[in-house]
């Protein structure tokens, strides 16, 4: 992760009568946990216009079960990018002491419908997709996110001996906001989310216990006919659960100890993936977030703030930002408040601050000398880079555009890949950074979204030595010369 966390208040829910967990190991994951639940809620460039903000809320929704299951059953998976009715956690847990207690926290978004209504010669109001007031400034309609929050507390005796449930949800609501100048008004709509978390325990050892949380989304559906942006109304989006406790301790499921492997792959985790969070060697935390990330993540000390995509990095994105025309800064300001907070972040970050972005050592991957850079980077070069007809030589098959591999992440790579080994996908672009290195976007064969991510540009990104290819090597004519990296 190298985002910082979102700014906004939370509204949270604690069940009546409950007790409200103290400050602690929840509020230290704040910054990643906030990371978590704004993961894609606006990308770059943040404006309406951008087709990657036409298809929006990838991560963790959960929708009524009758609307997403209208075409069958859905299909659990380790990870929430598909859409599902319900999230469960599995884990190990270790009790420390007698009287020990769980608590567990469900967040997620709740949908918000962001109006734009121009004020009539009559005095009444119609809805419009952008308005421009007297003093230029331009308000558009869009969706928008309440972030929510769910406390649960019990004593882990309760759950060993019929577990523990909760309402989640939020209320239906509408705001509105009149615009100056008399030119018309705002109004954010928001419809009712109902769910339900079942926390129960069962003990595996005197001292071990099996914990799940089952979250469901219990809303009535609407028509089965509804379009996905319709339904996102009764949504929960982005949900994800931090799991503490008191007298317990977790164990890693990525990494268990020897003797608790076997119950850790008992596990079942079905649309989140949890991990250990806190500082690395804790165990008083869980993180179950709906994307893979390995245990103990961290936001990078170096980032000022989030822009909304955990898995970009901070100085790619400041630039891009940066580059923005003015028009296009109006644009993005018109379409999200955390568009334009982020454009200002931008806009006055300090010459020392941006530096920070640049140079972090992550890895202790070798430089590439300036005698070994490519061709195109020699000065004088005129030859291009051109990703989609570029081409790498790997066991001796040139990889470009449309070639087969097998996917090979090396160790140590990130946990998202890993999941990847083995399985076989298309390369879509060859892409060379200035300092040497090149990276190969992929899609995978067996990817039923591949045609979208292709369309509005997600792949996954591997070295060369990452891949295994498909096809054999060509029988070089006499007259052929091997180019290094070349086309």
């Amino acid at each position: 992760m190298t985002q910082g966390s979102a700014q906004g208040s939370l509204a949270r829910a604690v069940p009546e009568g409950g007790p409200t967990p103290p400050r602690g190991a929840f509020e230290q994951m704040g910054a990643v946990a906030d990371a978590v639940l704004y993961e894609g809620y606006l990308l770059y460039p943040y404006r309406r216009s951008s087709a990657k903000n036409r298809v929006r809320w990838q991560f963790g929704v959960l929708f009524p079960r009758d609307w997403v299951e209208s075409d069958g059953p859905v299909v659990p998976g380790v990870s929430g990018s598909a859409d599902s009715w319900y999230q469960q956690t599995e884990c190990l847990l270790r009790i420390r002491r007698p009287g020990a207690s769980v608590r567990v926290r469900v967040r997620y978004l709740q949908n918000q419908r962001k109006q734009v209504e121009e004020r009539g010669g009559d005095g009444g109001h119609r809805a419009v997709e952008s308005l421009r007031t007297d003093d230029g400034t331009v308000h558009l309609t869009f969706d928008e996110a309440v972030p929510r929050e769910t406390d649960v507390t019990a004593a882990l005796d309760d759950l060993l001996h019929g577990g523990h449930t909760v309402e989640v949800g939020a209320a239906a609501g509408e705001d509105v906001e009149p615009l100056p100048h008399r030119a018309g008004q705002v109004v954010r709509r928001r419809e009712e989310v109902r769910a339900r978390t079942t926390v129960t325990a069962e003990r595996l050892a005197p001292d071990l216990c099996r914990l799940r949380v089952r979250t469901a989304n219990t809303a009535p559906a609407p028509d089965l006919r509804t379009t996905r942006e319709d339904a996102l109304r009764r949504a929960l989006i982005a949900t994800h659960t931090l799991v503490g406790g008191e007298g317990v301790e977790f164990v890693s499921l990525i990494d268990p100890p020897e003797e608790l492997r076997a119950p850790a792959r008992a596990c079942r985790n079905e649309f989140t993936f949890p991990v250990l969070g806190g500082a690395p060697g804790t165990t008083d935390v869980l993180l179950s977030a709906p994307i893979i990330l390995p245990d103990h993540p961290q936001i990078a000390p170096e980032s000022p703030g989030d822009l909304h995509d955990a898995a970009e990095i901070d100085e790619i994105l400041t630039l891009r930002t940066m580059l923005l025309t003015d028009e296009e800064k109006r644009e993005a300001r018109a379409t999200d408040p955390r568009a334009a907070a982020i454009l200002d972040r931008v806009d006055t970050m300090p010459p020392e601050v941006f530096a920070r972005l640049h140079g972090a050592v992550r890895s202790l991957t070798p430089a590439t000398p300036p005698a070994e850079r490519p061709a195109w980077w020699q000065e004088g070069a005129d030859d291009g880079l051109s990703p989609t007809t570029d081409t790498v030589l790997v066991d001796g098959v040139p990889l470009g555009g449309g070639s087969r591999v097998r996917l090979c992440p090396r160790r140590g790579a990130d946990a998202q890949d890993m999941f990847l080994a083995g399985r076989t996908a298309e390369v879509a672009a060859v892409f060379h950074d200035v300092d040497g290195s090149v990276h190969l976007a992929v899609t995978l064969d067996d990817d039923p979204a591949a045609e979208l991510h292709t369309w509005y540009g997600r792949f996954h990104y591997f070295r060369p030595d990452e891949l295994e290819p498909l096809e054999s090597a060509p029988e070089p004519a006499p007259s052929d010369t091997p180019r290094s990296g070349g086309r």
